[in-house]
Parts: C-alpha cells; sequence; structure tokens
C-alpha cells in the first residue's frame, strides 16, 4: 500500500522588507467606506491638508463626492462651520484645482459648502481646530471684587458658584 502524501501548509505572503506608510496598510480597509461616500481617492481624505494647505484644512473637512446623472464632473461637498464658509466660498476654485491636482483630471467640476455649529448637535459635531484668542485671565482687582461679591453667602457649594459667576462676568466686561 502506497504511503500518503503529506501536504505542507502554504506559507503566508511575506511583505516586503523595511517600513511600509501607513496610508498603504489601512488603504484597502478604508476602500469600502469610502467609496460609499463617492471617494474614488482615498488620498483625498487621508492627505487632506497636503492637498488644500493648512489654512483650507483647519477650516474644512471633505464630506463626501457626488456623482451627477449623466453629466462629467463631481460635486465635492465640504463641512465647515458658520464664520468660515463666506472664506472658504472666495477660495472654492483655488481648492478645486488643488483636488483635481491629486486626481490627476477634472474629477470635480463644483464645491458645495456645507456649514455646521462646532459642538451641539449629534450629528455634523466638527472638530476644527479653532484659531480662538485665550481666555482672558481675572486680575487681581477682578478676583476680590468677586470674593468680596460672594462673601455674605454661608453655603460654600453657592458660594463658590457666585465668586465664579462674578469672576467671569466682571472679566468678560472688563475686556
Amino acid at each position: 500500500m502506497p504511503a500518503a502524501k503529506r501536504t505542507l501548509p502554504a506559507k503566508p505572503a511575506r511583505r516586503k522588507r523595511g517600513f511600509e506608510p501607513a496610508s498603504k496598510l489601512v488603504a484597502g480597509h478604508l476602500r469600502g467606506p469610502l467609496e460609499k461616500r463617492g471617494f474614488s481617492e482615498a488620498r483625498l481624505i487621508t492627505h487632506w491638508r497636503e492637498i488644500v494647505g493648512d489654512d483650507v484644512a483647519e477650516a474644512a473637512l471633505p464630506v463626501k463626492i457626488r456623482h451627477a446623472r449623466g453629466s462629467f464632473g463631481a460635486t465635492l461637498v465640504l463641512l465647515t462651520t458658520g464664520g468660515r464658509a463666506p472664506l472658504l466660498e472666495m477660495q472654492k476654485d483655488t481648492i478645486r484645482q488643488k483636488v483635481n491636482a491629486c486626481y490627476g483630471y477634472n474629477a470635480v467640476s463644483k464645491i458645495q459648502i456645507t456649514q455646521t455649529a462646532p459642538t451641539g448637535f449629534a450629528e455634523g459635531q466638527v472638530a476644527f481646530s479653532a484659531r480662538e484668542a485665550p481666555k482672558p485671565q481675572p486680575t487681581p482687582q477682578i478676583l476680590s471684587a468677586a470674593k468680596a461679591a460672594a462673601a455674605p453667602i454661608r453655603d460654600d457649594r453657592l458660594k463658590d458658584a457666585l465668586e465664579r459667576l462674578a469672576r467671569n462676568v466682571l472679566t468678560k466686561n472688563n475686556h
């Protein structure tokens, strides 16, 4: 009786030696969710800052690309906060040119800007980095005035809350 041949399990494919960019490692995993939003190029999402520049990247995020039926060119939908929308509106042509340079052809013919509040809505919350001025710090005179205003209160929790309120109101009115 002949001896049964033993087959060895196939070796897993070896990857290249050395480091690989993280974008190449996650590109396959991102392809499905991005294609549902119309993005055929994951690079537009993963390299948004490099494509459009720091100013635009801090003000807007690409949400989806809508392809119109029967016409050439798509609409790129950008999400931004209300105060930054007019600035982006003036930069639409520049943004469109930079995005099309990423694709290598005129893939995007229009840009639509959608506004939202930075916080407060369950859907559409935007995590933009705000370049706001730092909050003004209360002066020693404001601190003593706030403490004096809350001094007659006996309840410690209420006293702390009223002192904090007085400090905030006085600081805001002073600056």
